[in-house]
């Protein structure tokens, strides 16, 4: 029985270890550092693109952080403000928003009223000038203004009711460049297209714009940044992993660059200016370097791991996340990507090879009952 003992905790420690990868996400401060949240129960700054192949992260962990007990928060750039809003960390406080000020290196939280957004189904962007969210939850787009917010006031804000776009029955992709939201993947419209909603003008336009070539299907999207002004080029990735797609909404062409290693649609994307970072829903962390405007170095460009994090997303967390899009369906993640289910963040899931692995620690664990 001594020896089943301590099968059974191995068998217990490996379960919360898949549990806990779902919920972490990742985002870059205003100078291009990695930062990585709800490792371990623990936070960590990367450092820049240059140091990622070796050396060890800084544990940023402090109070007032989130609990990251609720899978597939999201993780949100505000660039004037240096500013990391973090979305669906605390189960306790689904609708609250908490802010990591990079610069002060501190904690608090937003209280926020829902007022019919649904914090457990969206995908969400957030808008680089204006500094507001916007999130698509169950067809209806609201709206949560945060002002110039690095951290948290007394006064509760609340999601606004925008419009109901119209956009059918639709599983978001959300994309933000130019201060437009770029839906792709609408019911009806071609692939190489996508829907657009002006933010300044509060308005759908009624055709779809052509941005070239790439699929009808459902991904993972998160914007470029830009080291001043509006972003200009998002990347999408489908589900399948076959390619990385960036379009550039300033010259309508799309460009395709390799996809990434890890075929894993519960992943979660960010972008700094010139990296694209992937968060897999097993918690490790790679990066494909990017160059605007130089293409046949971008169609060069392989992904790598960044070596400075894996083994701390091994430690096991203080919550599991399967998966979301940060948007929810999963989006919103970070200027881009998001959190709930689907999407740039979303719902709830673990991938094939998770369920295989759970399966097959339990099947481990009755069989060592008759060694």
């Amino acid at each position: 029985m001594a020896r089943f003992s301590s099968l059974l905790t191995l068998v217990t420690l490996s379960l919360a270890g898949l549990a806990s990868a779902g919920n972490s996400c990742i985002a870059f401060d205003i100078h291009w550092n990695l930062l990585a949240f709800g490792f371990g129960g623990k936070d960590y700054d990367a450092g820049a693109k240059d140091t990622w192949a070796s050396g060890t992260a800084t544990d940023i962990t402090t109070s007032g952080r989130p609990p990251f007990d609720k899978a597939n928060p999201t993780c949100y750039l505000a660039q004037y403000f240096n500013a990391i809003y973090v979305l669906g960390a605390d189960s306790s406080k689904p609708s609250s928003v908490y802010i990591y000020d990079a610069t002060a290196k501190s904690w608090s939280t937003q209280d926020v009223n829902a007022n019919g957004f649904d914090p457990n189904s969206y995908n969400a962007i957030l808008d680089h000038d204006t500094n507001v969210f916007y999130a698509l939850s169950k067809g209806e787009l609201y709206s949560l203004d945060m002002g110039q917010l690095k951290a948290a006031n007394s006064t509760p804000l609340a999601w606004n009711d925008v419009q109901n776009p119209q956009l059918g029955d639709y599983q978001p992709v959300m994309a933000l460049a130019q201060n437009h939201i770029h839906f792709l993947n609408v019911p009806g419209v071609p692939a190489g297209n996508a829907k657009i909603f002006v933010i300044h003008f509060s308005y759908l336009q009624p055709e779809p714009q052509s941005y070239g070539q790439f699929p009808a299907t459902h991904g993972q999207v998160t914007s470029f940044f830009m080291e001043s002004g509006v972003q200009q080029e998002f990347a999408f990735i489908p589900d399948d992993g076959s390619a990385t797609f960036v379009i550039n909404v300033e010259t309508n062409t799309t460009q395709t660059l390799k996809g990434p290693a890890a075929k894993d649609p519960m992943a979660t994307y960010f972008a700094s200016t010139d990296s694209l970072v992937q968060l897999t829903s097993s918690g490790s962390v790679s990066y494909l370097p990017y160059t605007p405007g130089t293409a046949s170095a971008n169609s060069a460009a392989t992904w790598s791991p960044v070596k400075k994090l894996p083994a701390l997303a091994a430690s096991g967390s203080s919550s599991g996340k399967p998966s979301a899009t940060g948007s929810s369906t999963a989006t919103g993640k970070g200027a881009s990507p998001t959190g709930a289910l689907g999407g740039s963040n979303g719902a709830l899931a673990i991938s094939p090879s998770a369920q295989w692995s759970v399966g097959g620690l339990l099947a481990f664990a009755i069989a060592a009952l008759f060694l």
